[in-house]
């Protein structure tokens, strides 16, 4: 059973959308696939169209010991992908689990006591993939994730805090690989909400796949409004727009993901990446036709309008000028401009003249 915490520190770089729709193509390829909502935003609850309302089985009663992993999954829409859902009351746990022993691992005893309980029961892993969708931070929510997870996927936006964010991500990952849990290893880094028509984009992938090679997912999450959209009705892209870039960056993100499978035993003899799936039920599976605006009718041809006769010229004799030489005299309501002169200034009065004198004016 692979366990892949997504993460970034930063937030708005695509990892709620990424656990969700990365869950579903893995789902589609036939993996039993658990995705784990570790915000207390709820936001993959929410594009999943799954609710818990409080005191029901969620993250936060699992994390309390109030609830079993088992009891918390729920089904969703795409056959094979079940979630453990969120709700606000995660925003206290961090405070509630302040003084607990052992704080940092609850969930992952949670999710072991879960896998040995399957296997006794059903000689299997209950799962093949379990990812776990990471708040905006690196606090007590994100190091349980972080503990239970064997693998860490990095998301990140092709921009320049970005970027400069990266280092001190990969630092703390290796620093939580000395301390909190060995086995933690980056399984790779997916830019998301890439725009190649923009330079700056460019060049921040280029930076990345300079300074981590290797570890870059070949293919982009390309800057897709269907992305955006489908979460507000509920569903994964592949249910929403299965034709759309989105699905098929996300298909192939699910491909590369795949190829780590050799190095885990319990999942060697699964089926090979099948480059047609079968989209989930209900999916619009052909986009509706783009409806075309009928013919503009041809504008009638304006009359031509008669053209205005040049003015005639009056012959207007000026002093120094030929007597053939056309002249048109100024409008009445412009008036002359006559220069001020000095001389036809008012005299000033006598007090003004003292009062400039006191303040030095003519000194």
């Amino acid at each position: 059973m692979r366990r892949i915490a997504v993460i970034n520190q930063k937030g708005g770089v695509g990892k709620t959308t990424t656990t969700a729709n990365l869950g579903a193509a893995l789902a589609l390829q036939g993996r039993r696939v658990v995705l784990v909502d570790m915000d207390a935003q709820a936001n993959l609850s929410l594009s999943l169209d799954v609710t818990a309302d409080s005191g029901a089985p969620s993250s936060y009663t699992v994390l309390l010991g109030e609830a079993s992993f088992g009891a918390a999954v729920r089904q969703t829409g795409v056959p094979g992908l079940s979630l453990v859902p969120a709700n606000i009351d995660l925003s206290g746990a961090e405070m509630e689990l302040a003084s607990a022993m052992g704080r940092e691992f609850l969930l992952r005893d949670a999710l072991a006591a879960w896998a040995e309980e399957e296997q006794k029961r059903s000689a299997r892993a209950p799962a093949d993939y379990v990812l776990f969708d990471c708040p905006p931070s690196l606090g007590l929510l994100s190091l349980n994730a972080l503990a239970a997870a064997g693998e860490v996927l990095i998301t990140l936006q092709t921009e320049f805090l970005a970027l400069q964010g990266m280092s001190k991500l990969v630092e703390i990952v290796q620093l939580l690989r000395k301390r909190l849990n060995p086995e933690l290893a980056i399984t790779g880094i997916l830019p998301c909400l890439y725009d190649s028509r923009l330079k700056l984009a460019r060049e921040v992938l280029g930076e990345i796949r300079k300074y981590f090679p290797g570890q870059v997912l070949p293919q982009p999450i390309r800057s897709n409004v269907k992305l955006a959209e489908a979460p507000s009705y509920g569903k994964t892209i592949f249910e929403y727009a299965p034709g759309s870039n989105g699905a098929d960056d996300y298909m192939k993100a699910a491909r590369e993901i795949l190829r780590g499978e050799s190095r885990d035993s319990t999942l060697a003899g699964l089926p090979a990446f099948q480059e047609k799936y079968a989209p989930p039920p209900g999916a619009l599976v052909t986009p509706a036709p783009r409806r075309v605006p009928p013919p503009r009718r041809a504008a009638a041809p304006k009359p031509a309008e008669p053209k205005p006769s040049a003015p005639k010229a009056v012959d207007v004799p000026a002093i120094g000028r030929p007597a053939s030489a056309p002249t048109v005299p100024a409008p009445a309501s412009a008036p002359e401009r006559v220069p001020l002169r000095a001389e036809d200034l008012p005299p000033l009065p006598p007090e003004v003249f003292e009062i400039l004198s006191r303040r030095g004016s003519f000194s």
